[in-house]
Protein backbone atom coordinates (compact mmCIF):
# COMPACT_ATOMS: atom_id res chain seq x y z
CA UNK A 1 0.00 0.00 0.00
CA UNK A 2 1.28 3.33 -0.94
CA UNK A 3 1.99 5.99 2.01
CA UNK A 4 -1.30 8.25 0.25
CA UNK A 5 -3.22 5.17 0.81
CA UNK A 6 -2.26 3.95 4.61
CA UNK A 7 -2.85 7.80 5.02
CA UNK A 8 -6.47 7.18 4.02
CA UNK A 9 -7.02 4.00 5.63
CA UNK A 10 -5.50 5.17 8.79
CA UNK A 11 -7.90 8.29 8.53
CA UNK A 12 -11.13 6.08 7.87
CA UNK A 13 -10.24 3.46 10.30
CA UNK A 14 -9.74 5.29 13.20
CA UNK A 15 -9.59 8.76 15.13
CA UNK A 16 -7.22 9.29 17.76
CA UNK A 17 -7.14 11.16 20.72
CA UNK A 18 -2.96 11.80 20.68
CA UNK A 19 -1.22 12.22 23.61
CA UNK A 20 2.34 11.93 23.51
CA UNK A 21 4.40 10.78 26.25
CA UNK A 22 7.23 12.80 27.02
CA UNK A 23 8.59 11.31 30.73
CA UNK A 24 12.24 11.15 31.09
CA UNK A 25 13.80 7.59 31.10
CA UNK A 26 16.27 6.68 33.61
CA UNK A 27 18.88 9.12 33.88
CA UNK A 28 22.30 8.17 31.97
CA UNK A 29 25.60 8.60 34.21
CA UNK A 30 28.43 9.70 31.93
CA UNK A 31 31.77 10.40 32.82
CA UNK A 32 33.88 13.34 32.54
CA UNK A 33 36.23 13.40 29.75
CA UNK A 34 40.01 12.42 31.12
CA UNK A 35 41.45 15.06 28.51
CA UNK A 36 39.88 17.38 30.59
CA UNK A 37 40.82 19.06 34.29
CA UNK A 38 38.62 20.82 36.40
CA UNK A 39 38.24 24.20 36.88
CA UNK A 40 39.54 25.69 39.88
CA UNK A 41 37.57 25.42 43.16
CA UNK A 42 36.10 29.03 42.22
CA UNK A 43 34.25 28.24 39.85
CA UNK A 44 31.91 25.87 41.72
CA UNK A 45 30.28 28.02 43.93
CA UNK A 46 28.59 30.26 44.42
CA UNK A 47 25.33 28.80 43.03
CA UNK A 48 23.79 32.03 42.12
CA UNK A 49 24.61 33.97 39.71
CA UNK A 50 26.24 37.69 39.98
CA UNK A 51 23.08 39.34 39.17
CA UNK A 52 24.25 42.21 40.68
CA UNK A 53 26.77 43.66 38.05
CA UNK A 54 24.17 45.21 35.94
CA UNK A 55 20.68 46.63 37.74
CA UNK A 56 17.91 44.37 36.87
CA UNK A 57 16.21 47.41 35.48
CA UNK A 58 18.75 48.27 32.92
CA UNK A 59 18.53 47.52 29.11
CA UNK A 60 20.48 44.17 28.11
CA UNK A 61 23.32 45.18 25.63
CA UNK A 62 24.43 41.63 24.63
CA UNK A 63 27.11 40.61 21.93
CA UNK A 64 27.53 37.17 20.49
CA UNK A 65 30.64 36.26 20.61
CA UNK A 66 31.60 33.40 18.73
CA UNK A 67 34.34 30.29 20.13
CA UNK A 68 36.97 31.50 18.01
CA UNK A 69 37.11 34.84 20.14
CA UNK A 70 37.22 32.58 23.14
CA UNK A 71 40.89 30.90 22.24
CA UNK A 72 43.67 32.87 24.16
CA UNK A 73 43.66 34.60 27.19
CA UNK A 74 44.91 38.04 24.81
CA UNK A 75 41.53 37.65 22.67
CA UNK A 76 39.75 37.39 25.63
CA UNK A 77 41.63 40.59 27.31
CA UNK A 78 40.44 42.59 24.45
CA UNK A 79 36.64 41.02 23.86
CA UNK A 80 35.90 42.51 27.89
CA UNK A 81 37.71 45.72 27.09
CA UNK A 82 36.33 46.28 23.89
CA UNK A 83 32.35 45.54 25.35
CA UNK A 84 32.77 47.52 27.97
CA UNK A 85 34.55 50.73 26.11
CA UNK A 86 31.68 51.09 23.68
CA UNK A 87 28.73 50.37 26.38
CA UNK A 88 28.14 46.90 25.99
CA UNK A 89 27.09 45.45 29.43
CA UNK A 90 26.51 41.22 28.48
CA UNK A 91 28.18 38.75 26.35
CA UNK A 92 26.65 35.52 25.03
CA UNK A 93 29.84 33.07 25.01
CA UNK A 94 29.31 30.24 23.20
CA UNK A 95 31.45 27.88 25.26
CA UNK A 96 29.46 24.41 23.16
CA UNK A 97 29.92 24.93 19.97
CA UNK A 98 30.08 21.64 18.03
CA UNK A 99 29.78 19.25 21.01
CA UNK A 100 32.88 20.29 22.71
CA UNK A 101 33.97 22.31 25.56
CA UNK A 102 35.94 25.53 25.81
CA UNK A 103 35.98 25.21 29.73
CA UNK A 104 37.70 22.36 31.78
CA UNK A 105 36.57 19.46 33.37
CA UNK A 106 33.23 18.56 30.84
CA UNK A 107 31.99 15.58 29.85
CA UNK A 108 33.01 16.75 26.22
CA UNK A 109 36.20 16.64 24.69
CA UNK A 110 38.41 19.75 24.75
CA UNK A 111 38.02 22.07 21.45
CA UNK A 112 40.58 21.33 19.26
CA UNK A 113 41.15 25.18 18.89
CA UNK A 114 42.62 25.07 21.89
CA UNK A 115 45.02 22.21 21.75
CA UNK A 116 47.76 24.65 21.30
CA UNK A 117 47.34 26.56 24.66
CA UNK A 118 48.28 25.77 28.26
CA UNK A 119 46.50 22.47 29.39
CA UNK A 120 45.32 24.70 32.45
CA UNK A 121 43.46 27.62 30.04
CA UNK A 122 40.39 27.81 30.73
CA UNK A 123 38.52 30.13 28.60
CA UNK A 124 34.89 29.69 30.66
CA UNK A 125 36.73 30.84 33.77
CA UNK A 126 39.00 33.70 32.23
CA UNK A 127 35.82 35.49 30.51
CA UNK A 128 34.24 35.17 33.97
CA UNK A 129 36.91 36.32 35.91
CA UNK A 130 37.67 39.35 33.61
CA UNK A 131 34.08 40.02 32.71
CA UNK A 132 32.77 40.34 36.10
CA UNK A 133 35.56 42.70 37.03
CA UNK A 134 34.91 44.83 34.13
CA UNK A 135 30.85 44.82 35.08
CA UNK A 136 29.74 42.28 32.72
CA UNK A 137 26.94 39.38 32.51
CA UNK A 138 28.81 36.51 31.34
CA UNK A 139 25.89 33.98 29.36
CA UNK A 140 26.97 30.66 28.38
CA UNK A 141 26.11 30.34 25.17
CA UNK A 142 25.80 26.71 24.18
CA UNK A 143 24.15 24.79 21.08
CA UNK A 144 21.83 22.27 21.81
CA UNK A 145 21.31 19.96 19.23
CA UNK A 146 24.17 20.95 16.16
CA UNK A 147 27.01 18.90 17.11
CA UNK A 148 29.24 18.98 14.73
CA UNK A 149 30.55 20.50 11.44
CA UNK A 150 29.90 18.31 8.23
CA UNK A 151 32.58 19.49 6.68
CA UNK A 152 35.37 19.56 9.00
CA UNK A 153 34.03 15.95 11.31
CA UNK A 154 35.74 15.75 14.47
CA UNK A 155 39.24 15.08 15.02
CA UNK A 156 38.75 13.48 18.79
CA UNK A 157 37.46 10.23 18.84
CA UNK A 158 35.80 10.72 22.03
CA UNK A 159 33.44 13.12 20.14
CA UNK A 160 29.98 12.04 21.19
CA UNK A 161 29.30 11.48 16.95
CA UNK A 162 31.97 8.67 17.16
CA UNK A 163 30.56 7.29 20.60
CA UNK A 164 26.81 7.09 19.75
CA UNK A 165 26.23 7.73 16.01
CA UNK A 166 22.72 6.48 16.41
CA UNK A 167 22.02 9.53 18.38
CA UNK A 168 22.49 11.57 15.14
CA UNK A 169 19.15 13.04 13.27
CA UNK A 170 18.61 11.62 9.68
CA UNK A 171 16.76 13.09 7.06
CA UNK A 172 14.08 11.22 5.32
CA UNK A 173 15.61 12.01 1.83
CA UNK A 174 18.09 8.94 2.86
CA UNK A 175 16.44 7.20 5.88
CA UNK A 176 15.68 3.80 4.53
CA UNK A 177 19.52 3.77 3.00
CA UNK A 178 20.53 4.74 6.27
CA UNK A 179 18.58 2.18 7.94
CA UNK A 180 20.58 -0.26 6.17
CA UNK A 181 24.06 0.84 7.50
CA UNK A 182 24.92 -0.69 10.79
CA UNK A 183 25.31 2.66 12.69
CA UNK A 184 28.53 1.91 14.37
CA UNK A 185 30.10 1.22 11.09
CA UNK A 186 32.45 4.28 9.80
CA UNK A 187 29.69 4.46 6.84
CA UNK A 188 26.58 5.81 9.22
CA UNK A 189 28.54 9.02 10.15
CA UNK A 190 30.45 9.23 7.00
CA UNK A 191 27.07 8.70 4.93
CA UNK A 192 25.28 11.05 6.62
CA UNK A 193 28.18 13.86 6.70
CA UNK A 194 28.16 13.21 3.06
CA UNK A 195 24.36 13.75 2.61
CA UNK A 196 24.77 17.05 4.72
CA UNK A 197 27.59 18.47 2.88
CA UNK A 198 25.59 17.86 -0.21
CA UNK A 199 22.87 20.11 1.38
CA UNK A 200 25.18 23.03 3.13
CA UNK A 201 22.78 25.92 2.48
CA UNK A 202 19.81 23.72 4.11
CA UNK A 203 21.40 22.15 6.78
CA UNK A 204 23.83 23.71 9.00
CA UNK A 205 26.20 20.49 10.04
CA UNK A 206 25.03 17.17 12.13
CA UNK A 207 22.14 17.17 14.70
CA UNK A 208 21.36 15.18 17.77
CA UNK A 209 17.85 14.39 18.10
CA UNK A 210 15.94 15.18 21.14
CA UNK A 211 13.72 12.39 20.41
CA UNK A 212 15.91 9.03 21.67
CA UNK A 213 15.78 9.43 25.82
CA UNK A 214 19.45 8.30 25.98
CA UNK A 215 20.32 11.60 24.18
CA UNK A 216 18.07 13.95 25.69
CA UNK A 217 19.83 12.75 28.79
CA UNK A 218 22.97 13.53 27.61
CA UNK A 219 22.28 16.56 26.30
CA UNK A 220 20.79 17.77 30.16
CA UNK A 221 23.64 15.89 31.56
CA UNK A 222 26.25 18.39 29.45
CA UNK A 223 24.24 21.42 31.00
CA UNK A 224 23.64 20.59 34.12
CA UNK A 225 27.48 20.09 34.81
CA UNK A 226 28.49 22.82 33.46
CA UNK A 227 25.62 25.50 35.24
CA UNK A 228 26.87 23.27 38.47
CA UNK A 229 30.57 24.61 38.34
CA UNK A 230 30.53 27.83 36.82
CA UNK A 231 29.23 31.34 38.09
CA UNK A 232 27.43 32.01 35.18
CA UNK A 233 24.77 34.80 34.71
CA UNK A 234 22.91 33.01 31.96
CA UNK A 235 22.35 30.10 29.79
CA UNK A 236 21.56 30.75 26.25
CA UNK A 237 20.52 27.99 24.11
CA UNK A 238 20.73 28.19 20.32
CA UNK A 239 19.60 25.56 17.84
CA UNK A 240 17.07 24.18 19.77
CA UNK A 241 15.13 22.61 16.92
CA UNK A 242 15.01 20.09 14.20
CA UNK A 243 17.23 21.37 11.06
CA UNK A 244 14.14 21.52 9.35
CA UNK A 245 10.98 19.07 9.22
CA UNK A 246 12.21 16.42 7.13
CA UNK A 247 14.30 14.99 9.76
CA UNK A 248 14.41 13.21 12.09
CA UNK A 249 13.65 9.67 10.46
CA UNK A 250 16.58 7.53 11.80
CA UNK A 251 15.34 4.29 13.28
CA UNK A 252 15.86 5.17 16.84
CA UNK A 253 13.37 7.86 16.31
CA UNK A 254 11.01 6.46 14.74
CA UNK A 255 11.12 2.99 17.24
CA UNK A 256 10.19 6.04 19.81
CA UNK A 257 7.11 6.98 17.63
CA UNK A 258 6.09 3.60 17.53
CA UNK A 259 6.31 2.14 20.74
CA UNK A 260 4.47 5.84 21.85
CA UNK A 261 1.28 5.43 19.29
CA UNK A 262 1.59 1.43 19.10
CA UNK A 263 -1.03 0.57 22.07
CA UNK A 264 -3.17 3.28 20.78
CA UNK A 265 -3.89 1.78 17.72
CA UNK A 266 -7.20 -0.31 16.71
CA UNK A 267 -5.60 -3.63 16.01
CA UNK A 268 -6.55 -3.56 12.24
CA UNK A 269 -4.22 -0.21 11.79
CA UNK A 270 -1.38 -2.02 14.57
CA UNK A 271 -1.53 -5.21 12.37
CA UNK A 272 -1.13 -3.72 8.65
CA UNK A 273 1.26 -1.09 10.30
CA UNK A 274 3.34 -4.16 11.46
CA UNK A 275 3.50 -6.01 7.96
CA UNK A 276 4.74 -3.17 6.45
CA UNK A 277 7.07 -1.75 8.73
CA UNK A 278 9.75 -4.51 8.20
CA UNK A 279 10.01 -3.82 4.05
CA UNK A 280 9.48 0.33 4.62
CA UNK A 281 10.98 1.83 7.87
CA UNK A 282 7.96 4.79 7.46
CA UNK A 283 5.04 2.97 7.77
CA UNK A 284 4.12 4.39 11.19
CA UNK A 285 5.17 8.28 10.24
CA UNK A 286 3.56 7.51 6.96
CA UNK A 287 0.45 6.73 8.18
CA UNK A 288 -0.02 9.18 11.22
CA UNK A 289 1.60 12.78 9.76
CA UNK A 290 -0.01 14.29 12.32
CA UNK A 291 0.51 12.52 15.32
CA UNK A 292 3.98 12.52 14.08
CA UNK A 293 4.29 15.83 13.94
CA UNK A 294 2.98 16.41 16.93
CA UNK A 295 5.24 13.67 18.21
CA UNK A 296 8.80 15.55 16.99
CA UNK A 297 7.27 18.98 18.29
CA UNK A 298 6.65 17.53 21.57
CA UNK A 299 10.08 15.46 22.81
CA UNK A 300 11.56 18.65 21.64
CA UNK A 301 9.47 20.45 24.60
CA UNK A 302 10.28 18.18 26.54
CA UNK A 303 14.13 18.61 26.05
CA UNK A 304 13.73 21.83 26.99
CA UNK A 305 11.57 21.53 29.72
CA UNK A 306 14.51 19.61 31.46
CA UNK A 307 17.43 22.05 30.19
CA UNK A 308 15.54 25.24 32.01
CA UNK A 309 15.03 22.92 34.95
CA UNK A 310 18.71 21.55 35.01
CA UNK A 311 19.77 25.27 34.91
CA UNK A 312 17.03 26.46 37.80
CA UNK A 313 17.82 23.57 40.00
CA UNK A 314 21.44 24.29 40.00
CA UNK A 315 21.63 28.02 39.54
CA UNK A 316 18.11 29.43 40.53
CA UNK A 317 19.05 33.19 39.76
CA UNK A 318 20.51 32.07 36.35
CA UNK A 319 18.60 33.74 33.46
CA UNK A 320 17.32 31.56 30.30
CA UNK A 321 17.03 32.61 26.97
CA UNK A 322 16.79 31.24 23.84
CA UNK A 323 18.17 31.96 20.06
CA UNK A 324 15.10 31.63 17.90
CA UNK A 325 14.05 31.60 14.00
CA UNK A 326 11.77 35.45 14.68
CA UNK A 327 8.84 34.25 12.59
CA UNK A 328 6.47 31.62 15.56
CA UNK A 329 4.61 30.45 12.62
CA UNK A 330 8.04 29.70 10.42
CA UNK A 331 9.65 27.87 13.70
CA UNK A 332 6.61 25.69 14.07
CA UNK A 333 6.20 24.38 11.09
CA UNK A 334 9.71 24.41 9.35
CA UNK A 335 11.71 23.95 11.99
CA UNK A 336 9.44 22.44 14.76
CA UNK A 337 10.71 24.78 16.86
CA UNK A 338 7.63 25.50 19.44
CA UNK A 339 8.92 28.26 21.01
CA UNK A 340 5.41 29.90 21.87
CA UNK A 341 4.66 27.04 23.69
CA UNK A 342 8.11 27.16 25.51
CA UNK A 343 7.36 30.65 26.58
CA UNK A 344 3.76 30.28 27.77
CA UNK A 345 5.29 27.02 29.70
CA UNK A 346 7.81 29.77 31.61
CA UNK A 347 10.72 27.46 29.92
CA UNK A 348 12.07 30.55 29.63
CA UNK A 349 12.84 34.29 31.01
CA UNK A 350 13.46 35.90 27.77
CA UNK A 351 13.91 35.61 23.87
CA UNK A 352 16.37 36.21 21.40
CA UNK A 353 14.64 36.36 17.83
CA UNK A 354 17.17 36.61 15.28
CA UNK A 355 16.03 38.94 13.06
CA UNK A 356 18.84 39.31 10.49
CA UNK A 357 17.18 41.07 8.11
CA UNK A 358 18.32 43.61 5.85
CA UNK A 359 14.97 45.23 5.75
CA UNK A 360 14.48 47.98 8.31
CA UNK A 361 10.04 47.88 7.79
CA UNK A 362 10.31 43.56 8.28
CA UNK A 363 12.82 43.70 11.00
CA UNK A 364 10.17 46.42 12.99
CA UNK A 365 7.33 43.71 11.74
CA UNK A 366 9.59 40.70 13.30
CA UNK A 367 10.11 42.43 16.82
CA UNK A 368 6.36 43.42 17.10
CA UNK A 369 5.33 39.91 16.67
CA UNK A 370 7.59 38.40 18.88
CA UNK A 371 6.63 41.11 21.28
CA UNK A 372 2.62 40.26 21.20
CA UNK A 373 3.32 36.74 21.23
CA UNK A 374 6.05 36.75 24.27
CA UNK A 375 3.62 38.34 26.38
CA UNK A 376 5.90 39.30 29.96
CA UNK A 377 8.85 37.43 29.04
CA UNK A 378 11.61 39.24 28.34
CA UNK A 379 12.62 40.42 24.63
CA UNK A 380 15.78 40.63 23.21
CA UNK A 381 16.00 41.83 19.87
CA UNK A 382 18.57 40.15 17.74
CA UNK A 383 20.05 41.82 15.51
CA UNK A 384 22.55 40.75 11.92
CA UNK A 385 24.98 43.49 12.34
CA UNK A 386 26.60 41.63 10.39
CA UNK A 387 24.65 42.41 7.21
CA UNK A 388 24.23 46.46 7.94
CA UNK A 389 25.98 49.79 8.36
CA UNK A 390 26.60 51.05 11.91
CA UNK A 391 23.88 53.74 10.65
CA UNK A 392 21.76 50.70 9.97
CA UNK A 393 22.18 49.03 13.09
CA UNK A 394 21.80 51.95 15.55
CA UNK A 395 18.35 52.39 13.42
CA UNK A 396 17.53 49.03 14.51
CA UNK A 397 18.22 49.06 18.03
CA UNK A 398 16.17 52.44 18.11
CA UNK A 399 13.10 50.43 16.36
CA UNK A 400 13.62 47.64 19.22
CA UNK A 401 13.45 50.15 21.89
CA UNK A 402 10.09 51.81 20.47
CA UNK A 403 8.41 48.47 20.27
CA UNK A 404 9.21 47.47 24.08
CA UNK A 405 12.08 45.07 23.45
CA UNK A 406 14.29 45.52 27.43
CA UNK A 407 17.04 45.15 25.31
CA UNK A 408 19.34 43.91 21.94
CA UNK A 409 22.40 41.39 20.82
CA UNK A 410 24.07 41.98 18.07
CA UNK A 411 25.37 39.17 16.06
CA UNK A 412 28.50 39.44 16.28
CA UNK A 413 31.26 40.49 18.13
CA UNK A 414 33.34 38.49 15.80
CA UNK A 415 32.44 39.62 12.55
CA UNK A 416 32.08 43.12 13.69
CA UNK A 417 35.98 43.02 14.80
CA UNK A 418 37.88 41.15 12.50
CA UNK A 419 40.05 42.11 9.89
CA UNK A 420 37.77 41.91 7.03
CA UNK A 421 35.23 44.07 8.99
CA UNK A 422 35.81 47.17 6.44
CA UNK A 423 34.63 49.44 8.70
CA UNK A 424 37.37 49.17 11.93
CA UNK A 425 35.59 51.06 14.30
CA UNK A 426 32.12 49.95 13.86
CA UNK A 427 31.53 48.82 17.34
CA UNK A 428 32.65 52.32 18.72
CA UNK A 429 30.71 54.03 16.58
CA UNK A 430 27.13 52.08 17.68
CA UNK A 431 27.91 52.42 21.23
CA UNK A 432 28.49 55.99 20.30
CA UNK A 433 25.03 56.60 19.28
CA UNK A 434 22.96 53.91 20.69
CA UNK A 435 24.65 53.53 24.23
CA UNK A 436 25.33 56.91 25.26
CA UNK A 437 23.73 57.98 27.82
CA UNK A 438 22.34 54.21 30.01
CA UNK A 439 18.90 53.59 28.96
CA UNK A 440 16.36 51.83 31.50
CA UNK A 441 14.84 48.92 30.37
CA UNK A 442 11.31 49.36 28.40
CA UNK A 443 8.89 49.50 31.29
CA UNK A 444 6.25 46.92 31.12
CA UNK A 445 8.42 44.69 28.94
CA UNK A 446 9.29 42.07 31.85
Amino acid sequence: MSSEGRRAYAAAAFAIAFSVCVAGAAHVTVTASSSNREPSSSNREPRTASRGIVPDNTETRALWVLRSSLTTPQNIASLVASARTHGFNTLFVQVRGRGDAYYLGGLEPRASELLRQPDNFDPLTTVLETGHAAGLRIHAWINVNLVSSAAELPAAREHLIYRHPSWLMVPRDIGQQMAAIDADSPGYVGTLARWTRAHATEVEGLYTTPIVREAADYTESVVRDLVRRYPIDGVHFDYARYPNDRFDYSRGAIREFRNAVRSKLPDATRRLLDAEEPDDLFAYPDALPDQWRSFRLSRMTALMTRLHAAVKRERPAATVSLAVAPDLREARQLKLQDWGAWLDAGLADAVCPMAYTTESGRFAELIAAVREAAGSRLVWAGIGAYRLSPRETVDNIQTARRLGAAGVVLFSYDSLTNSQQPIQDYLSVVGREAFSPAQPATSGSR
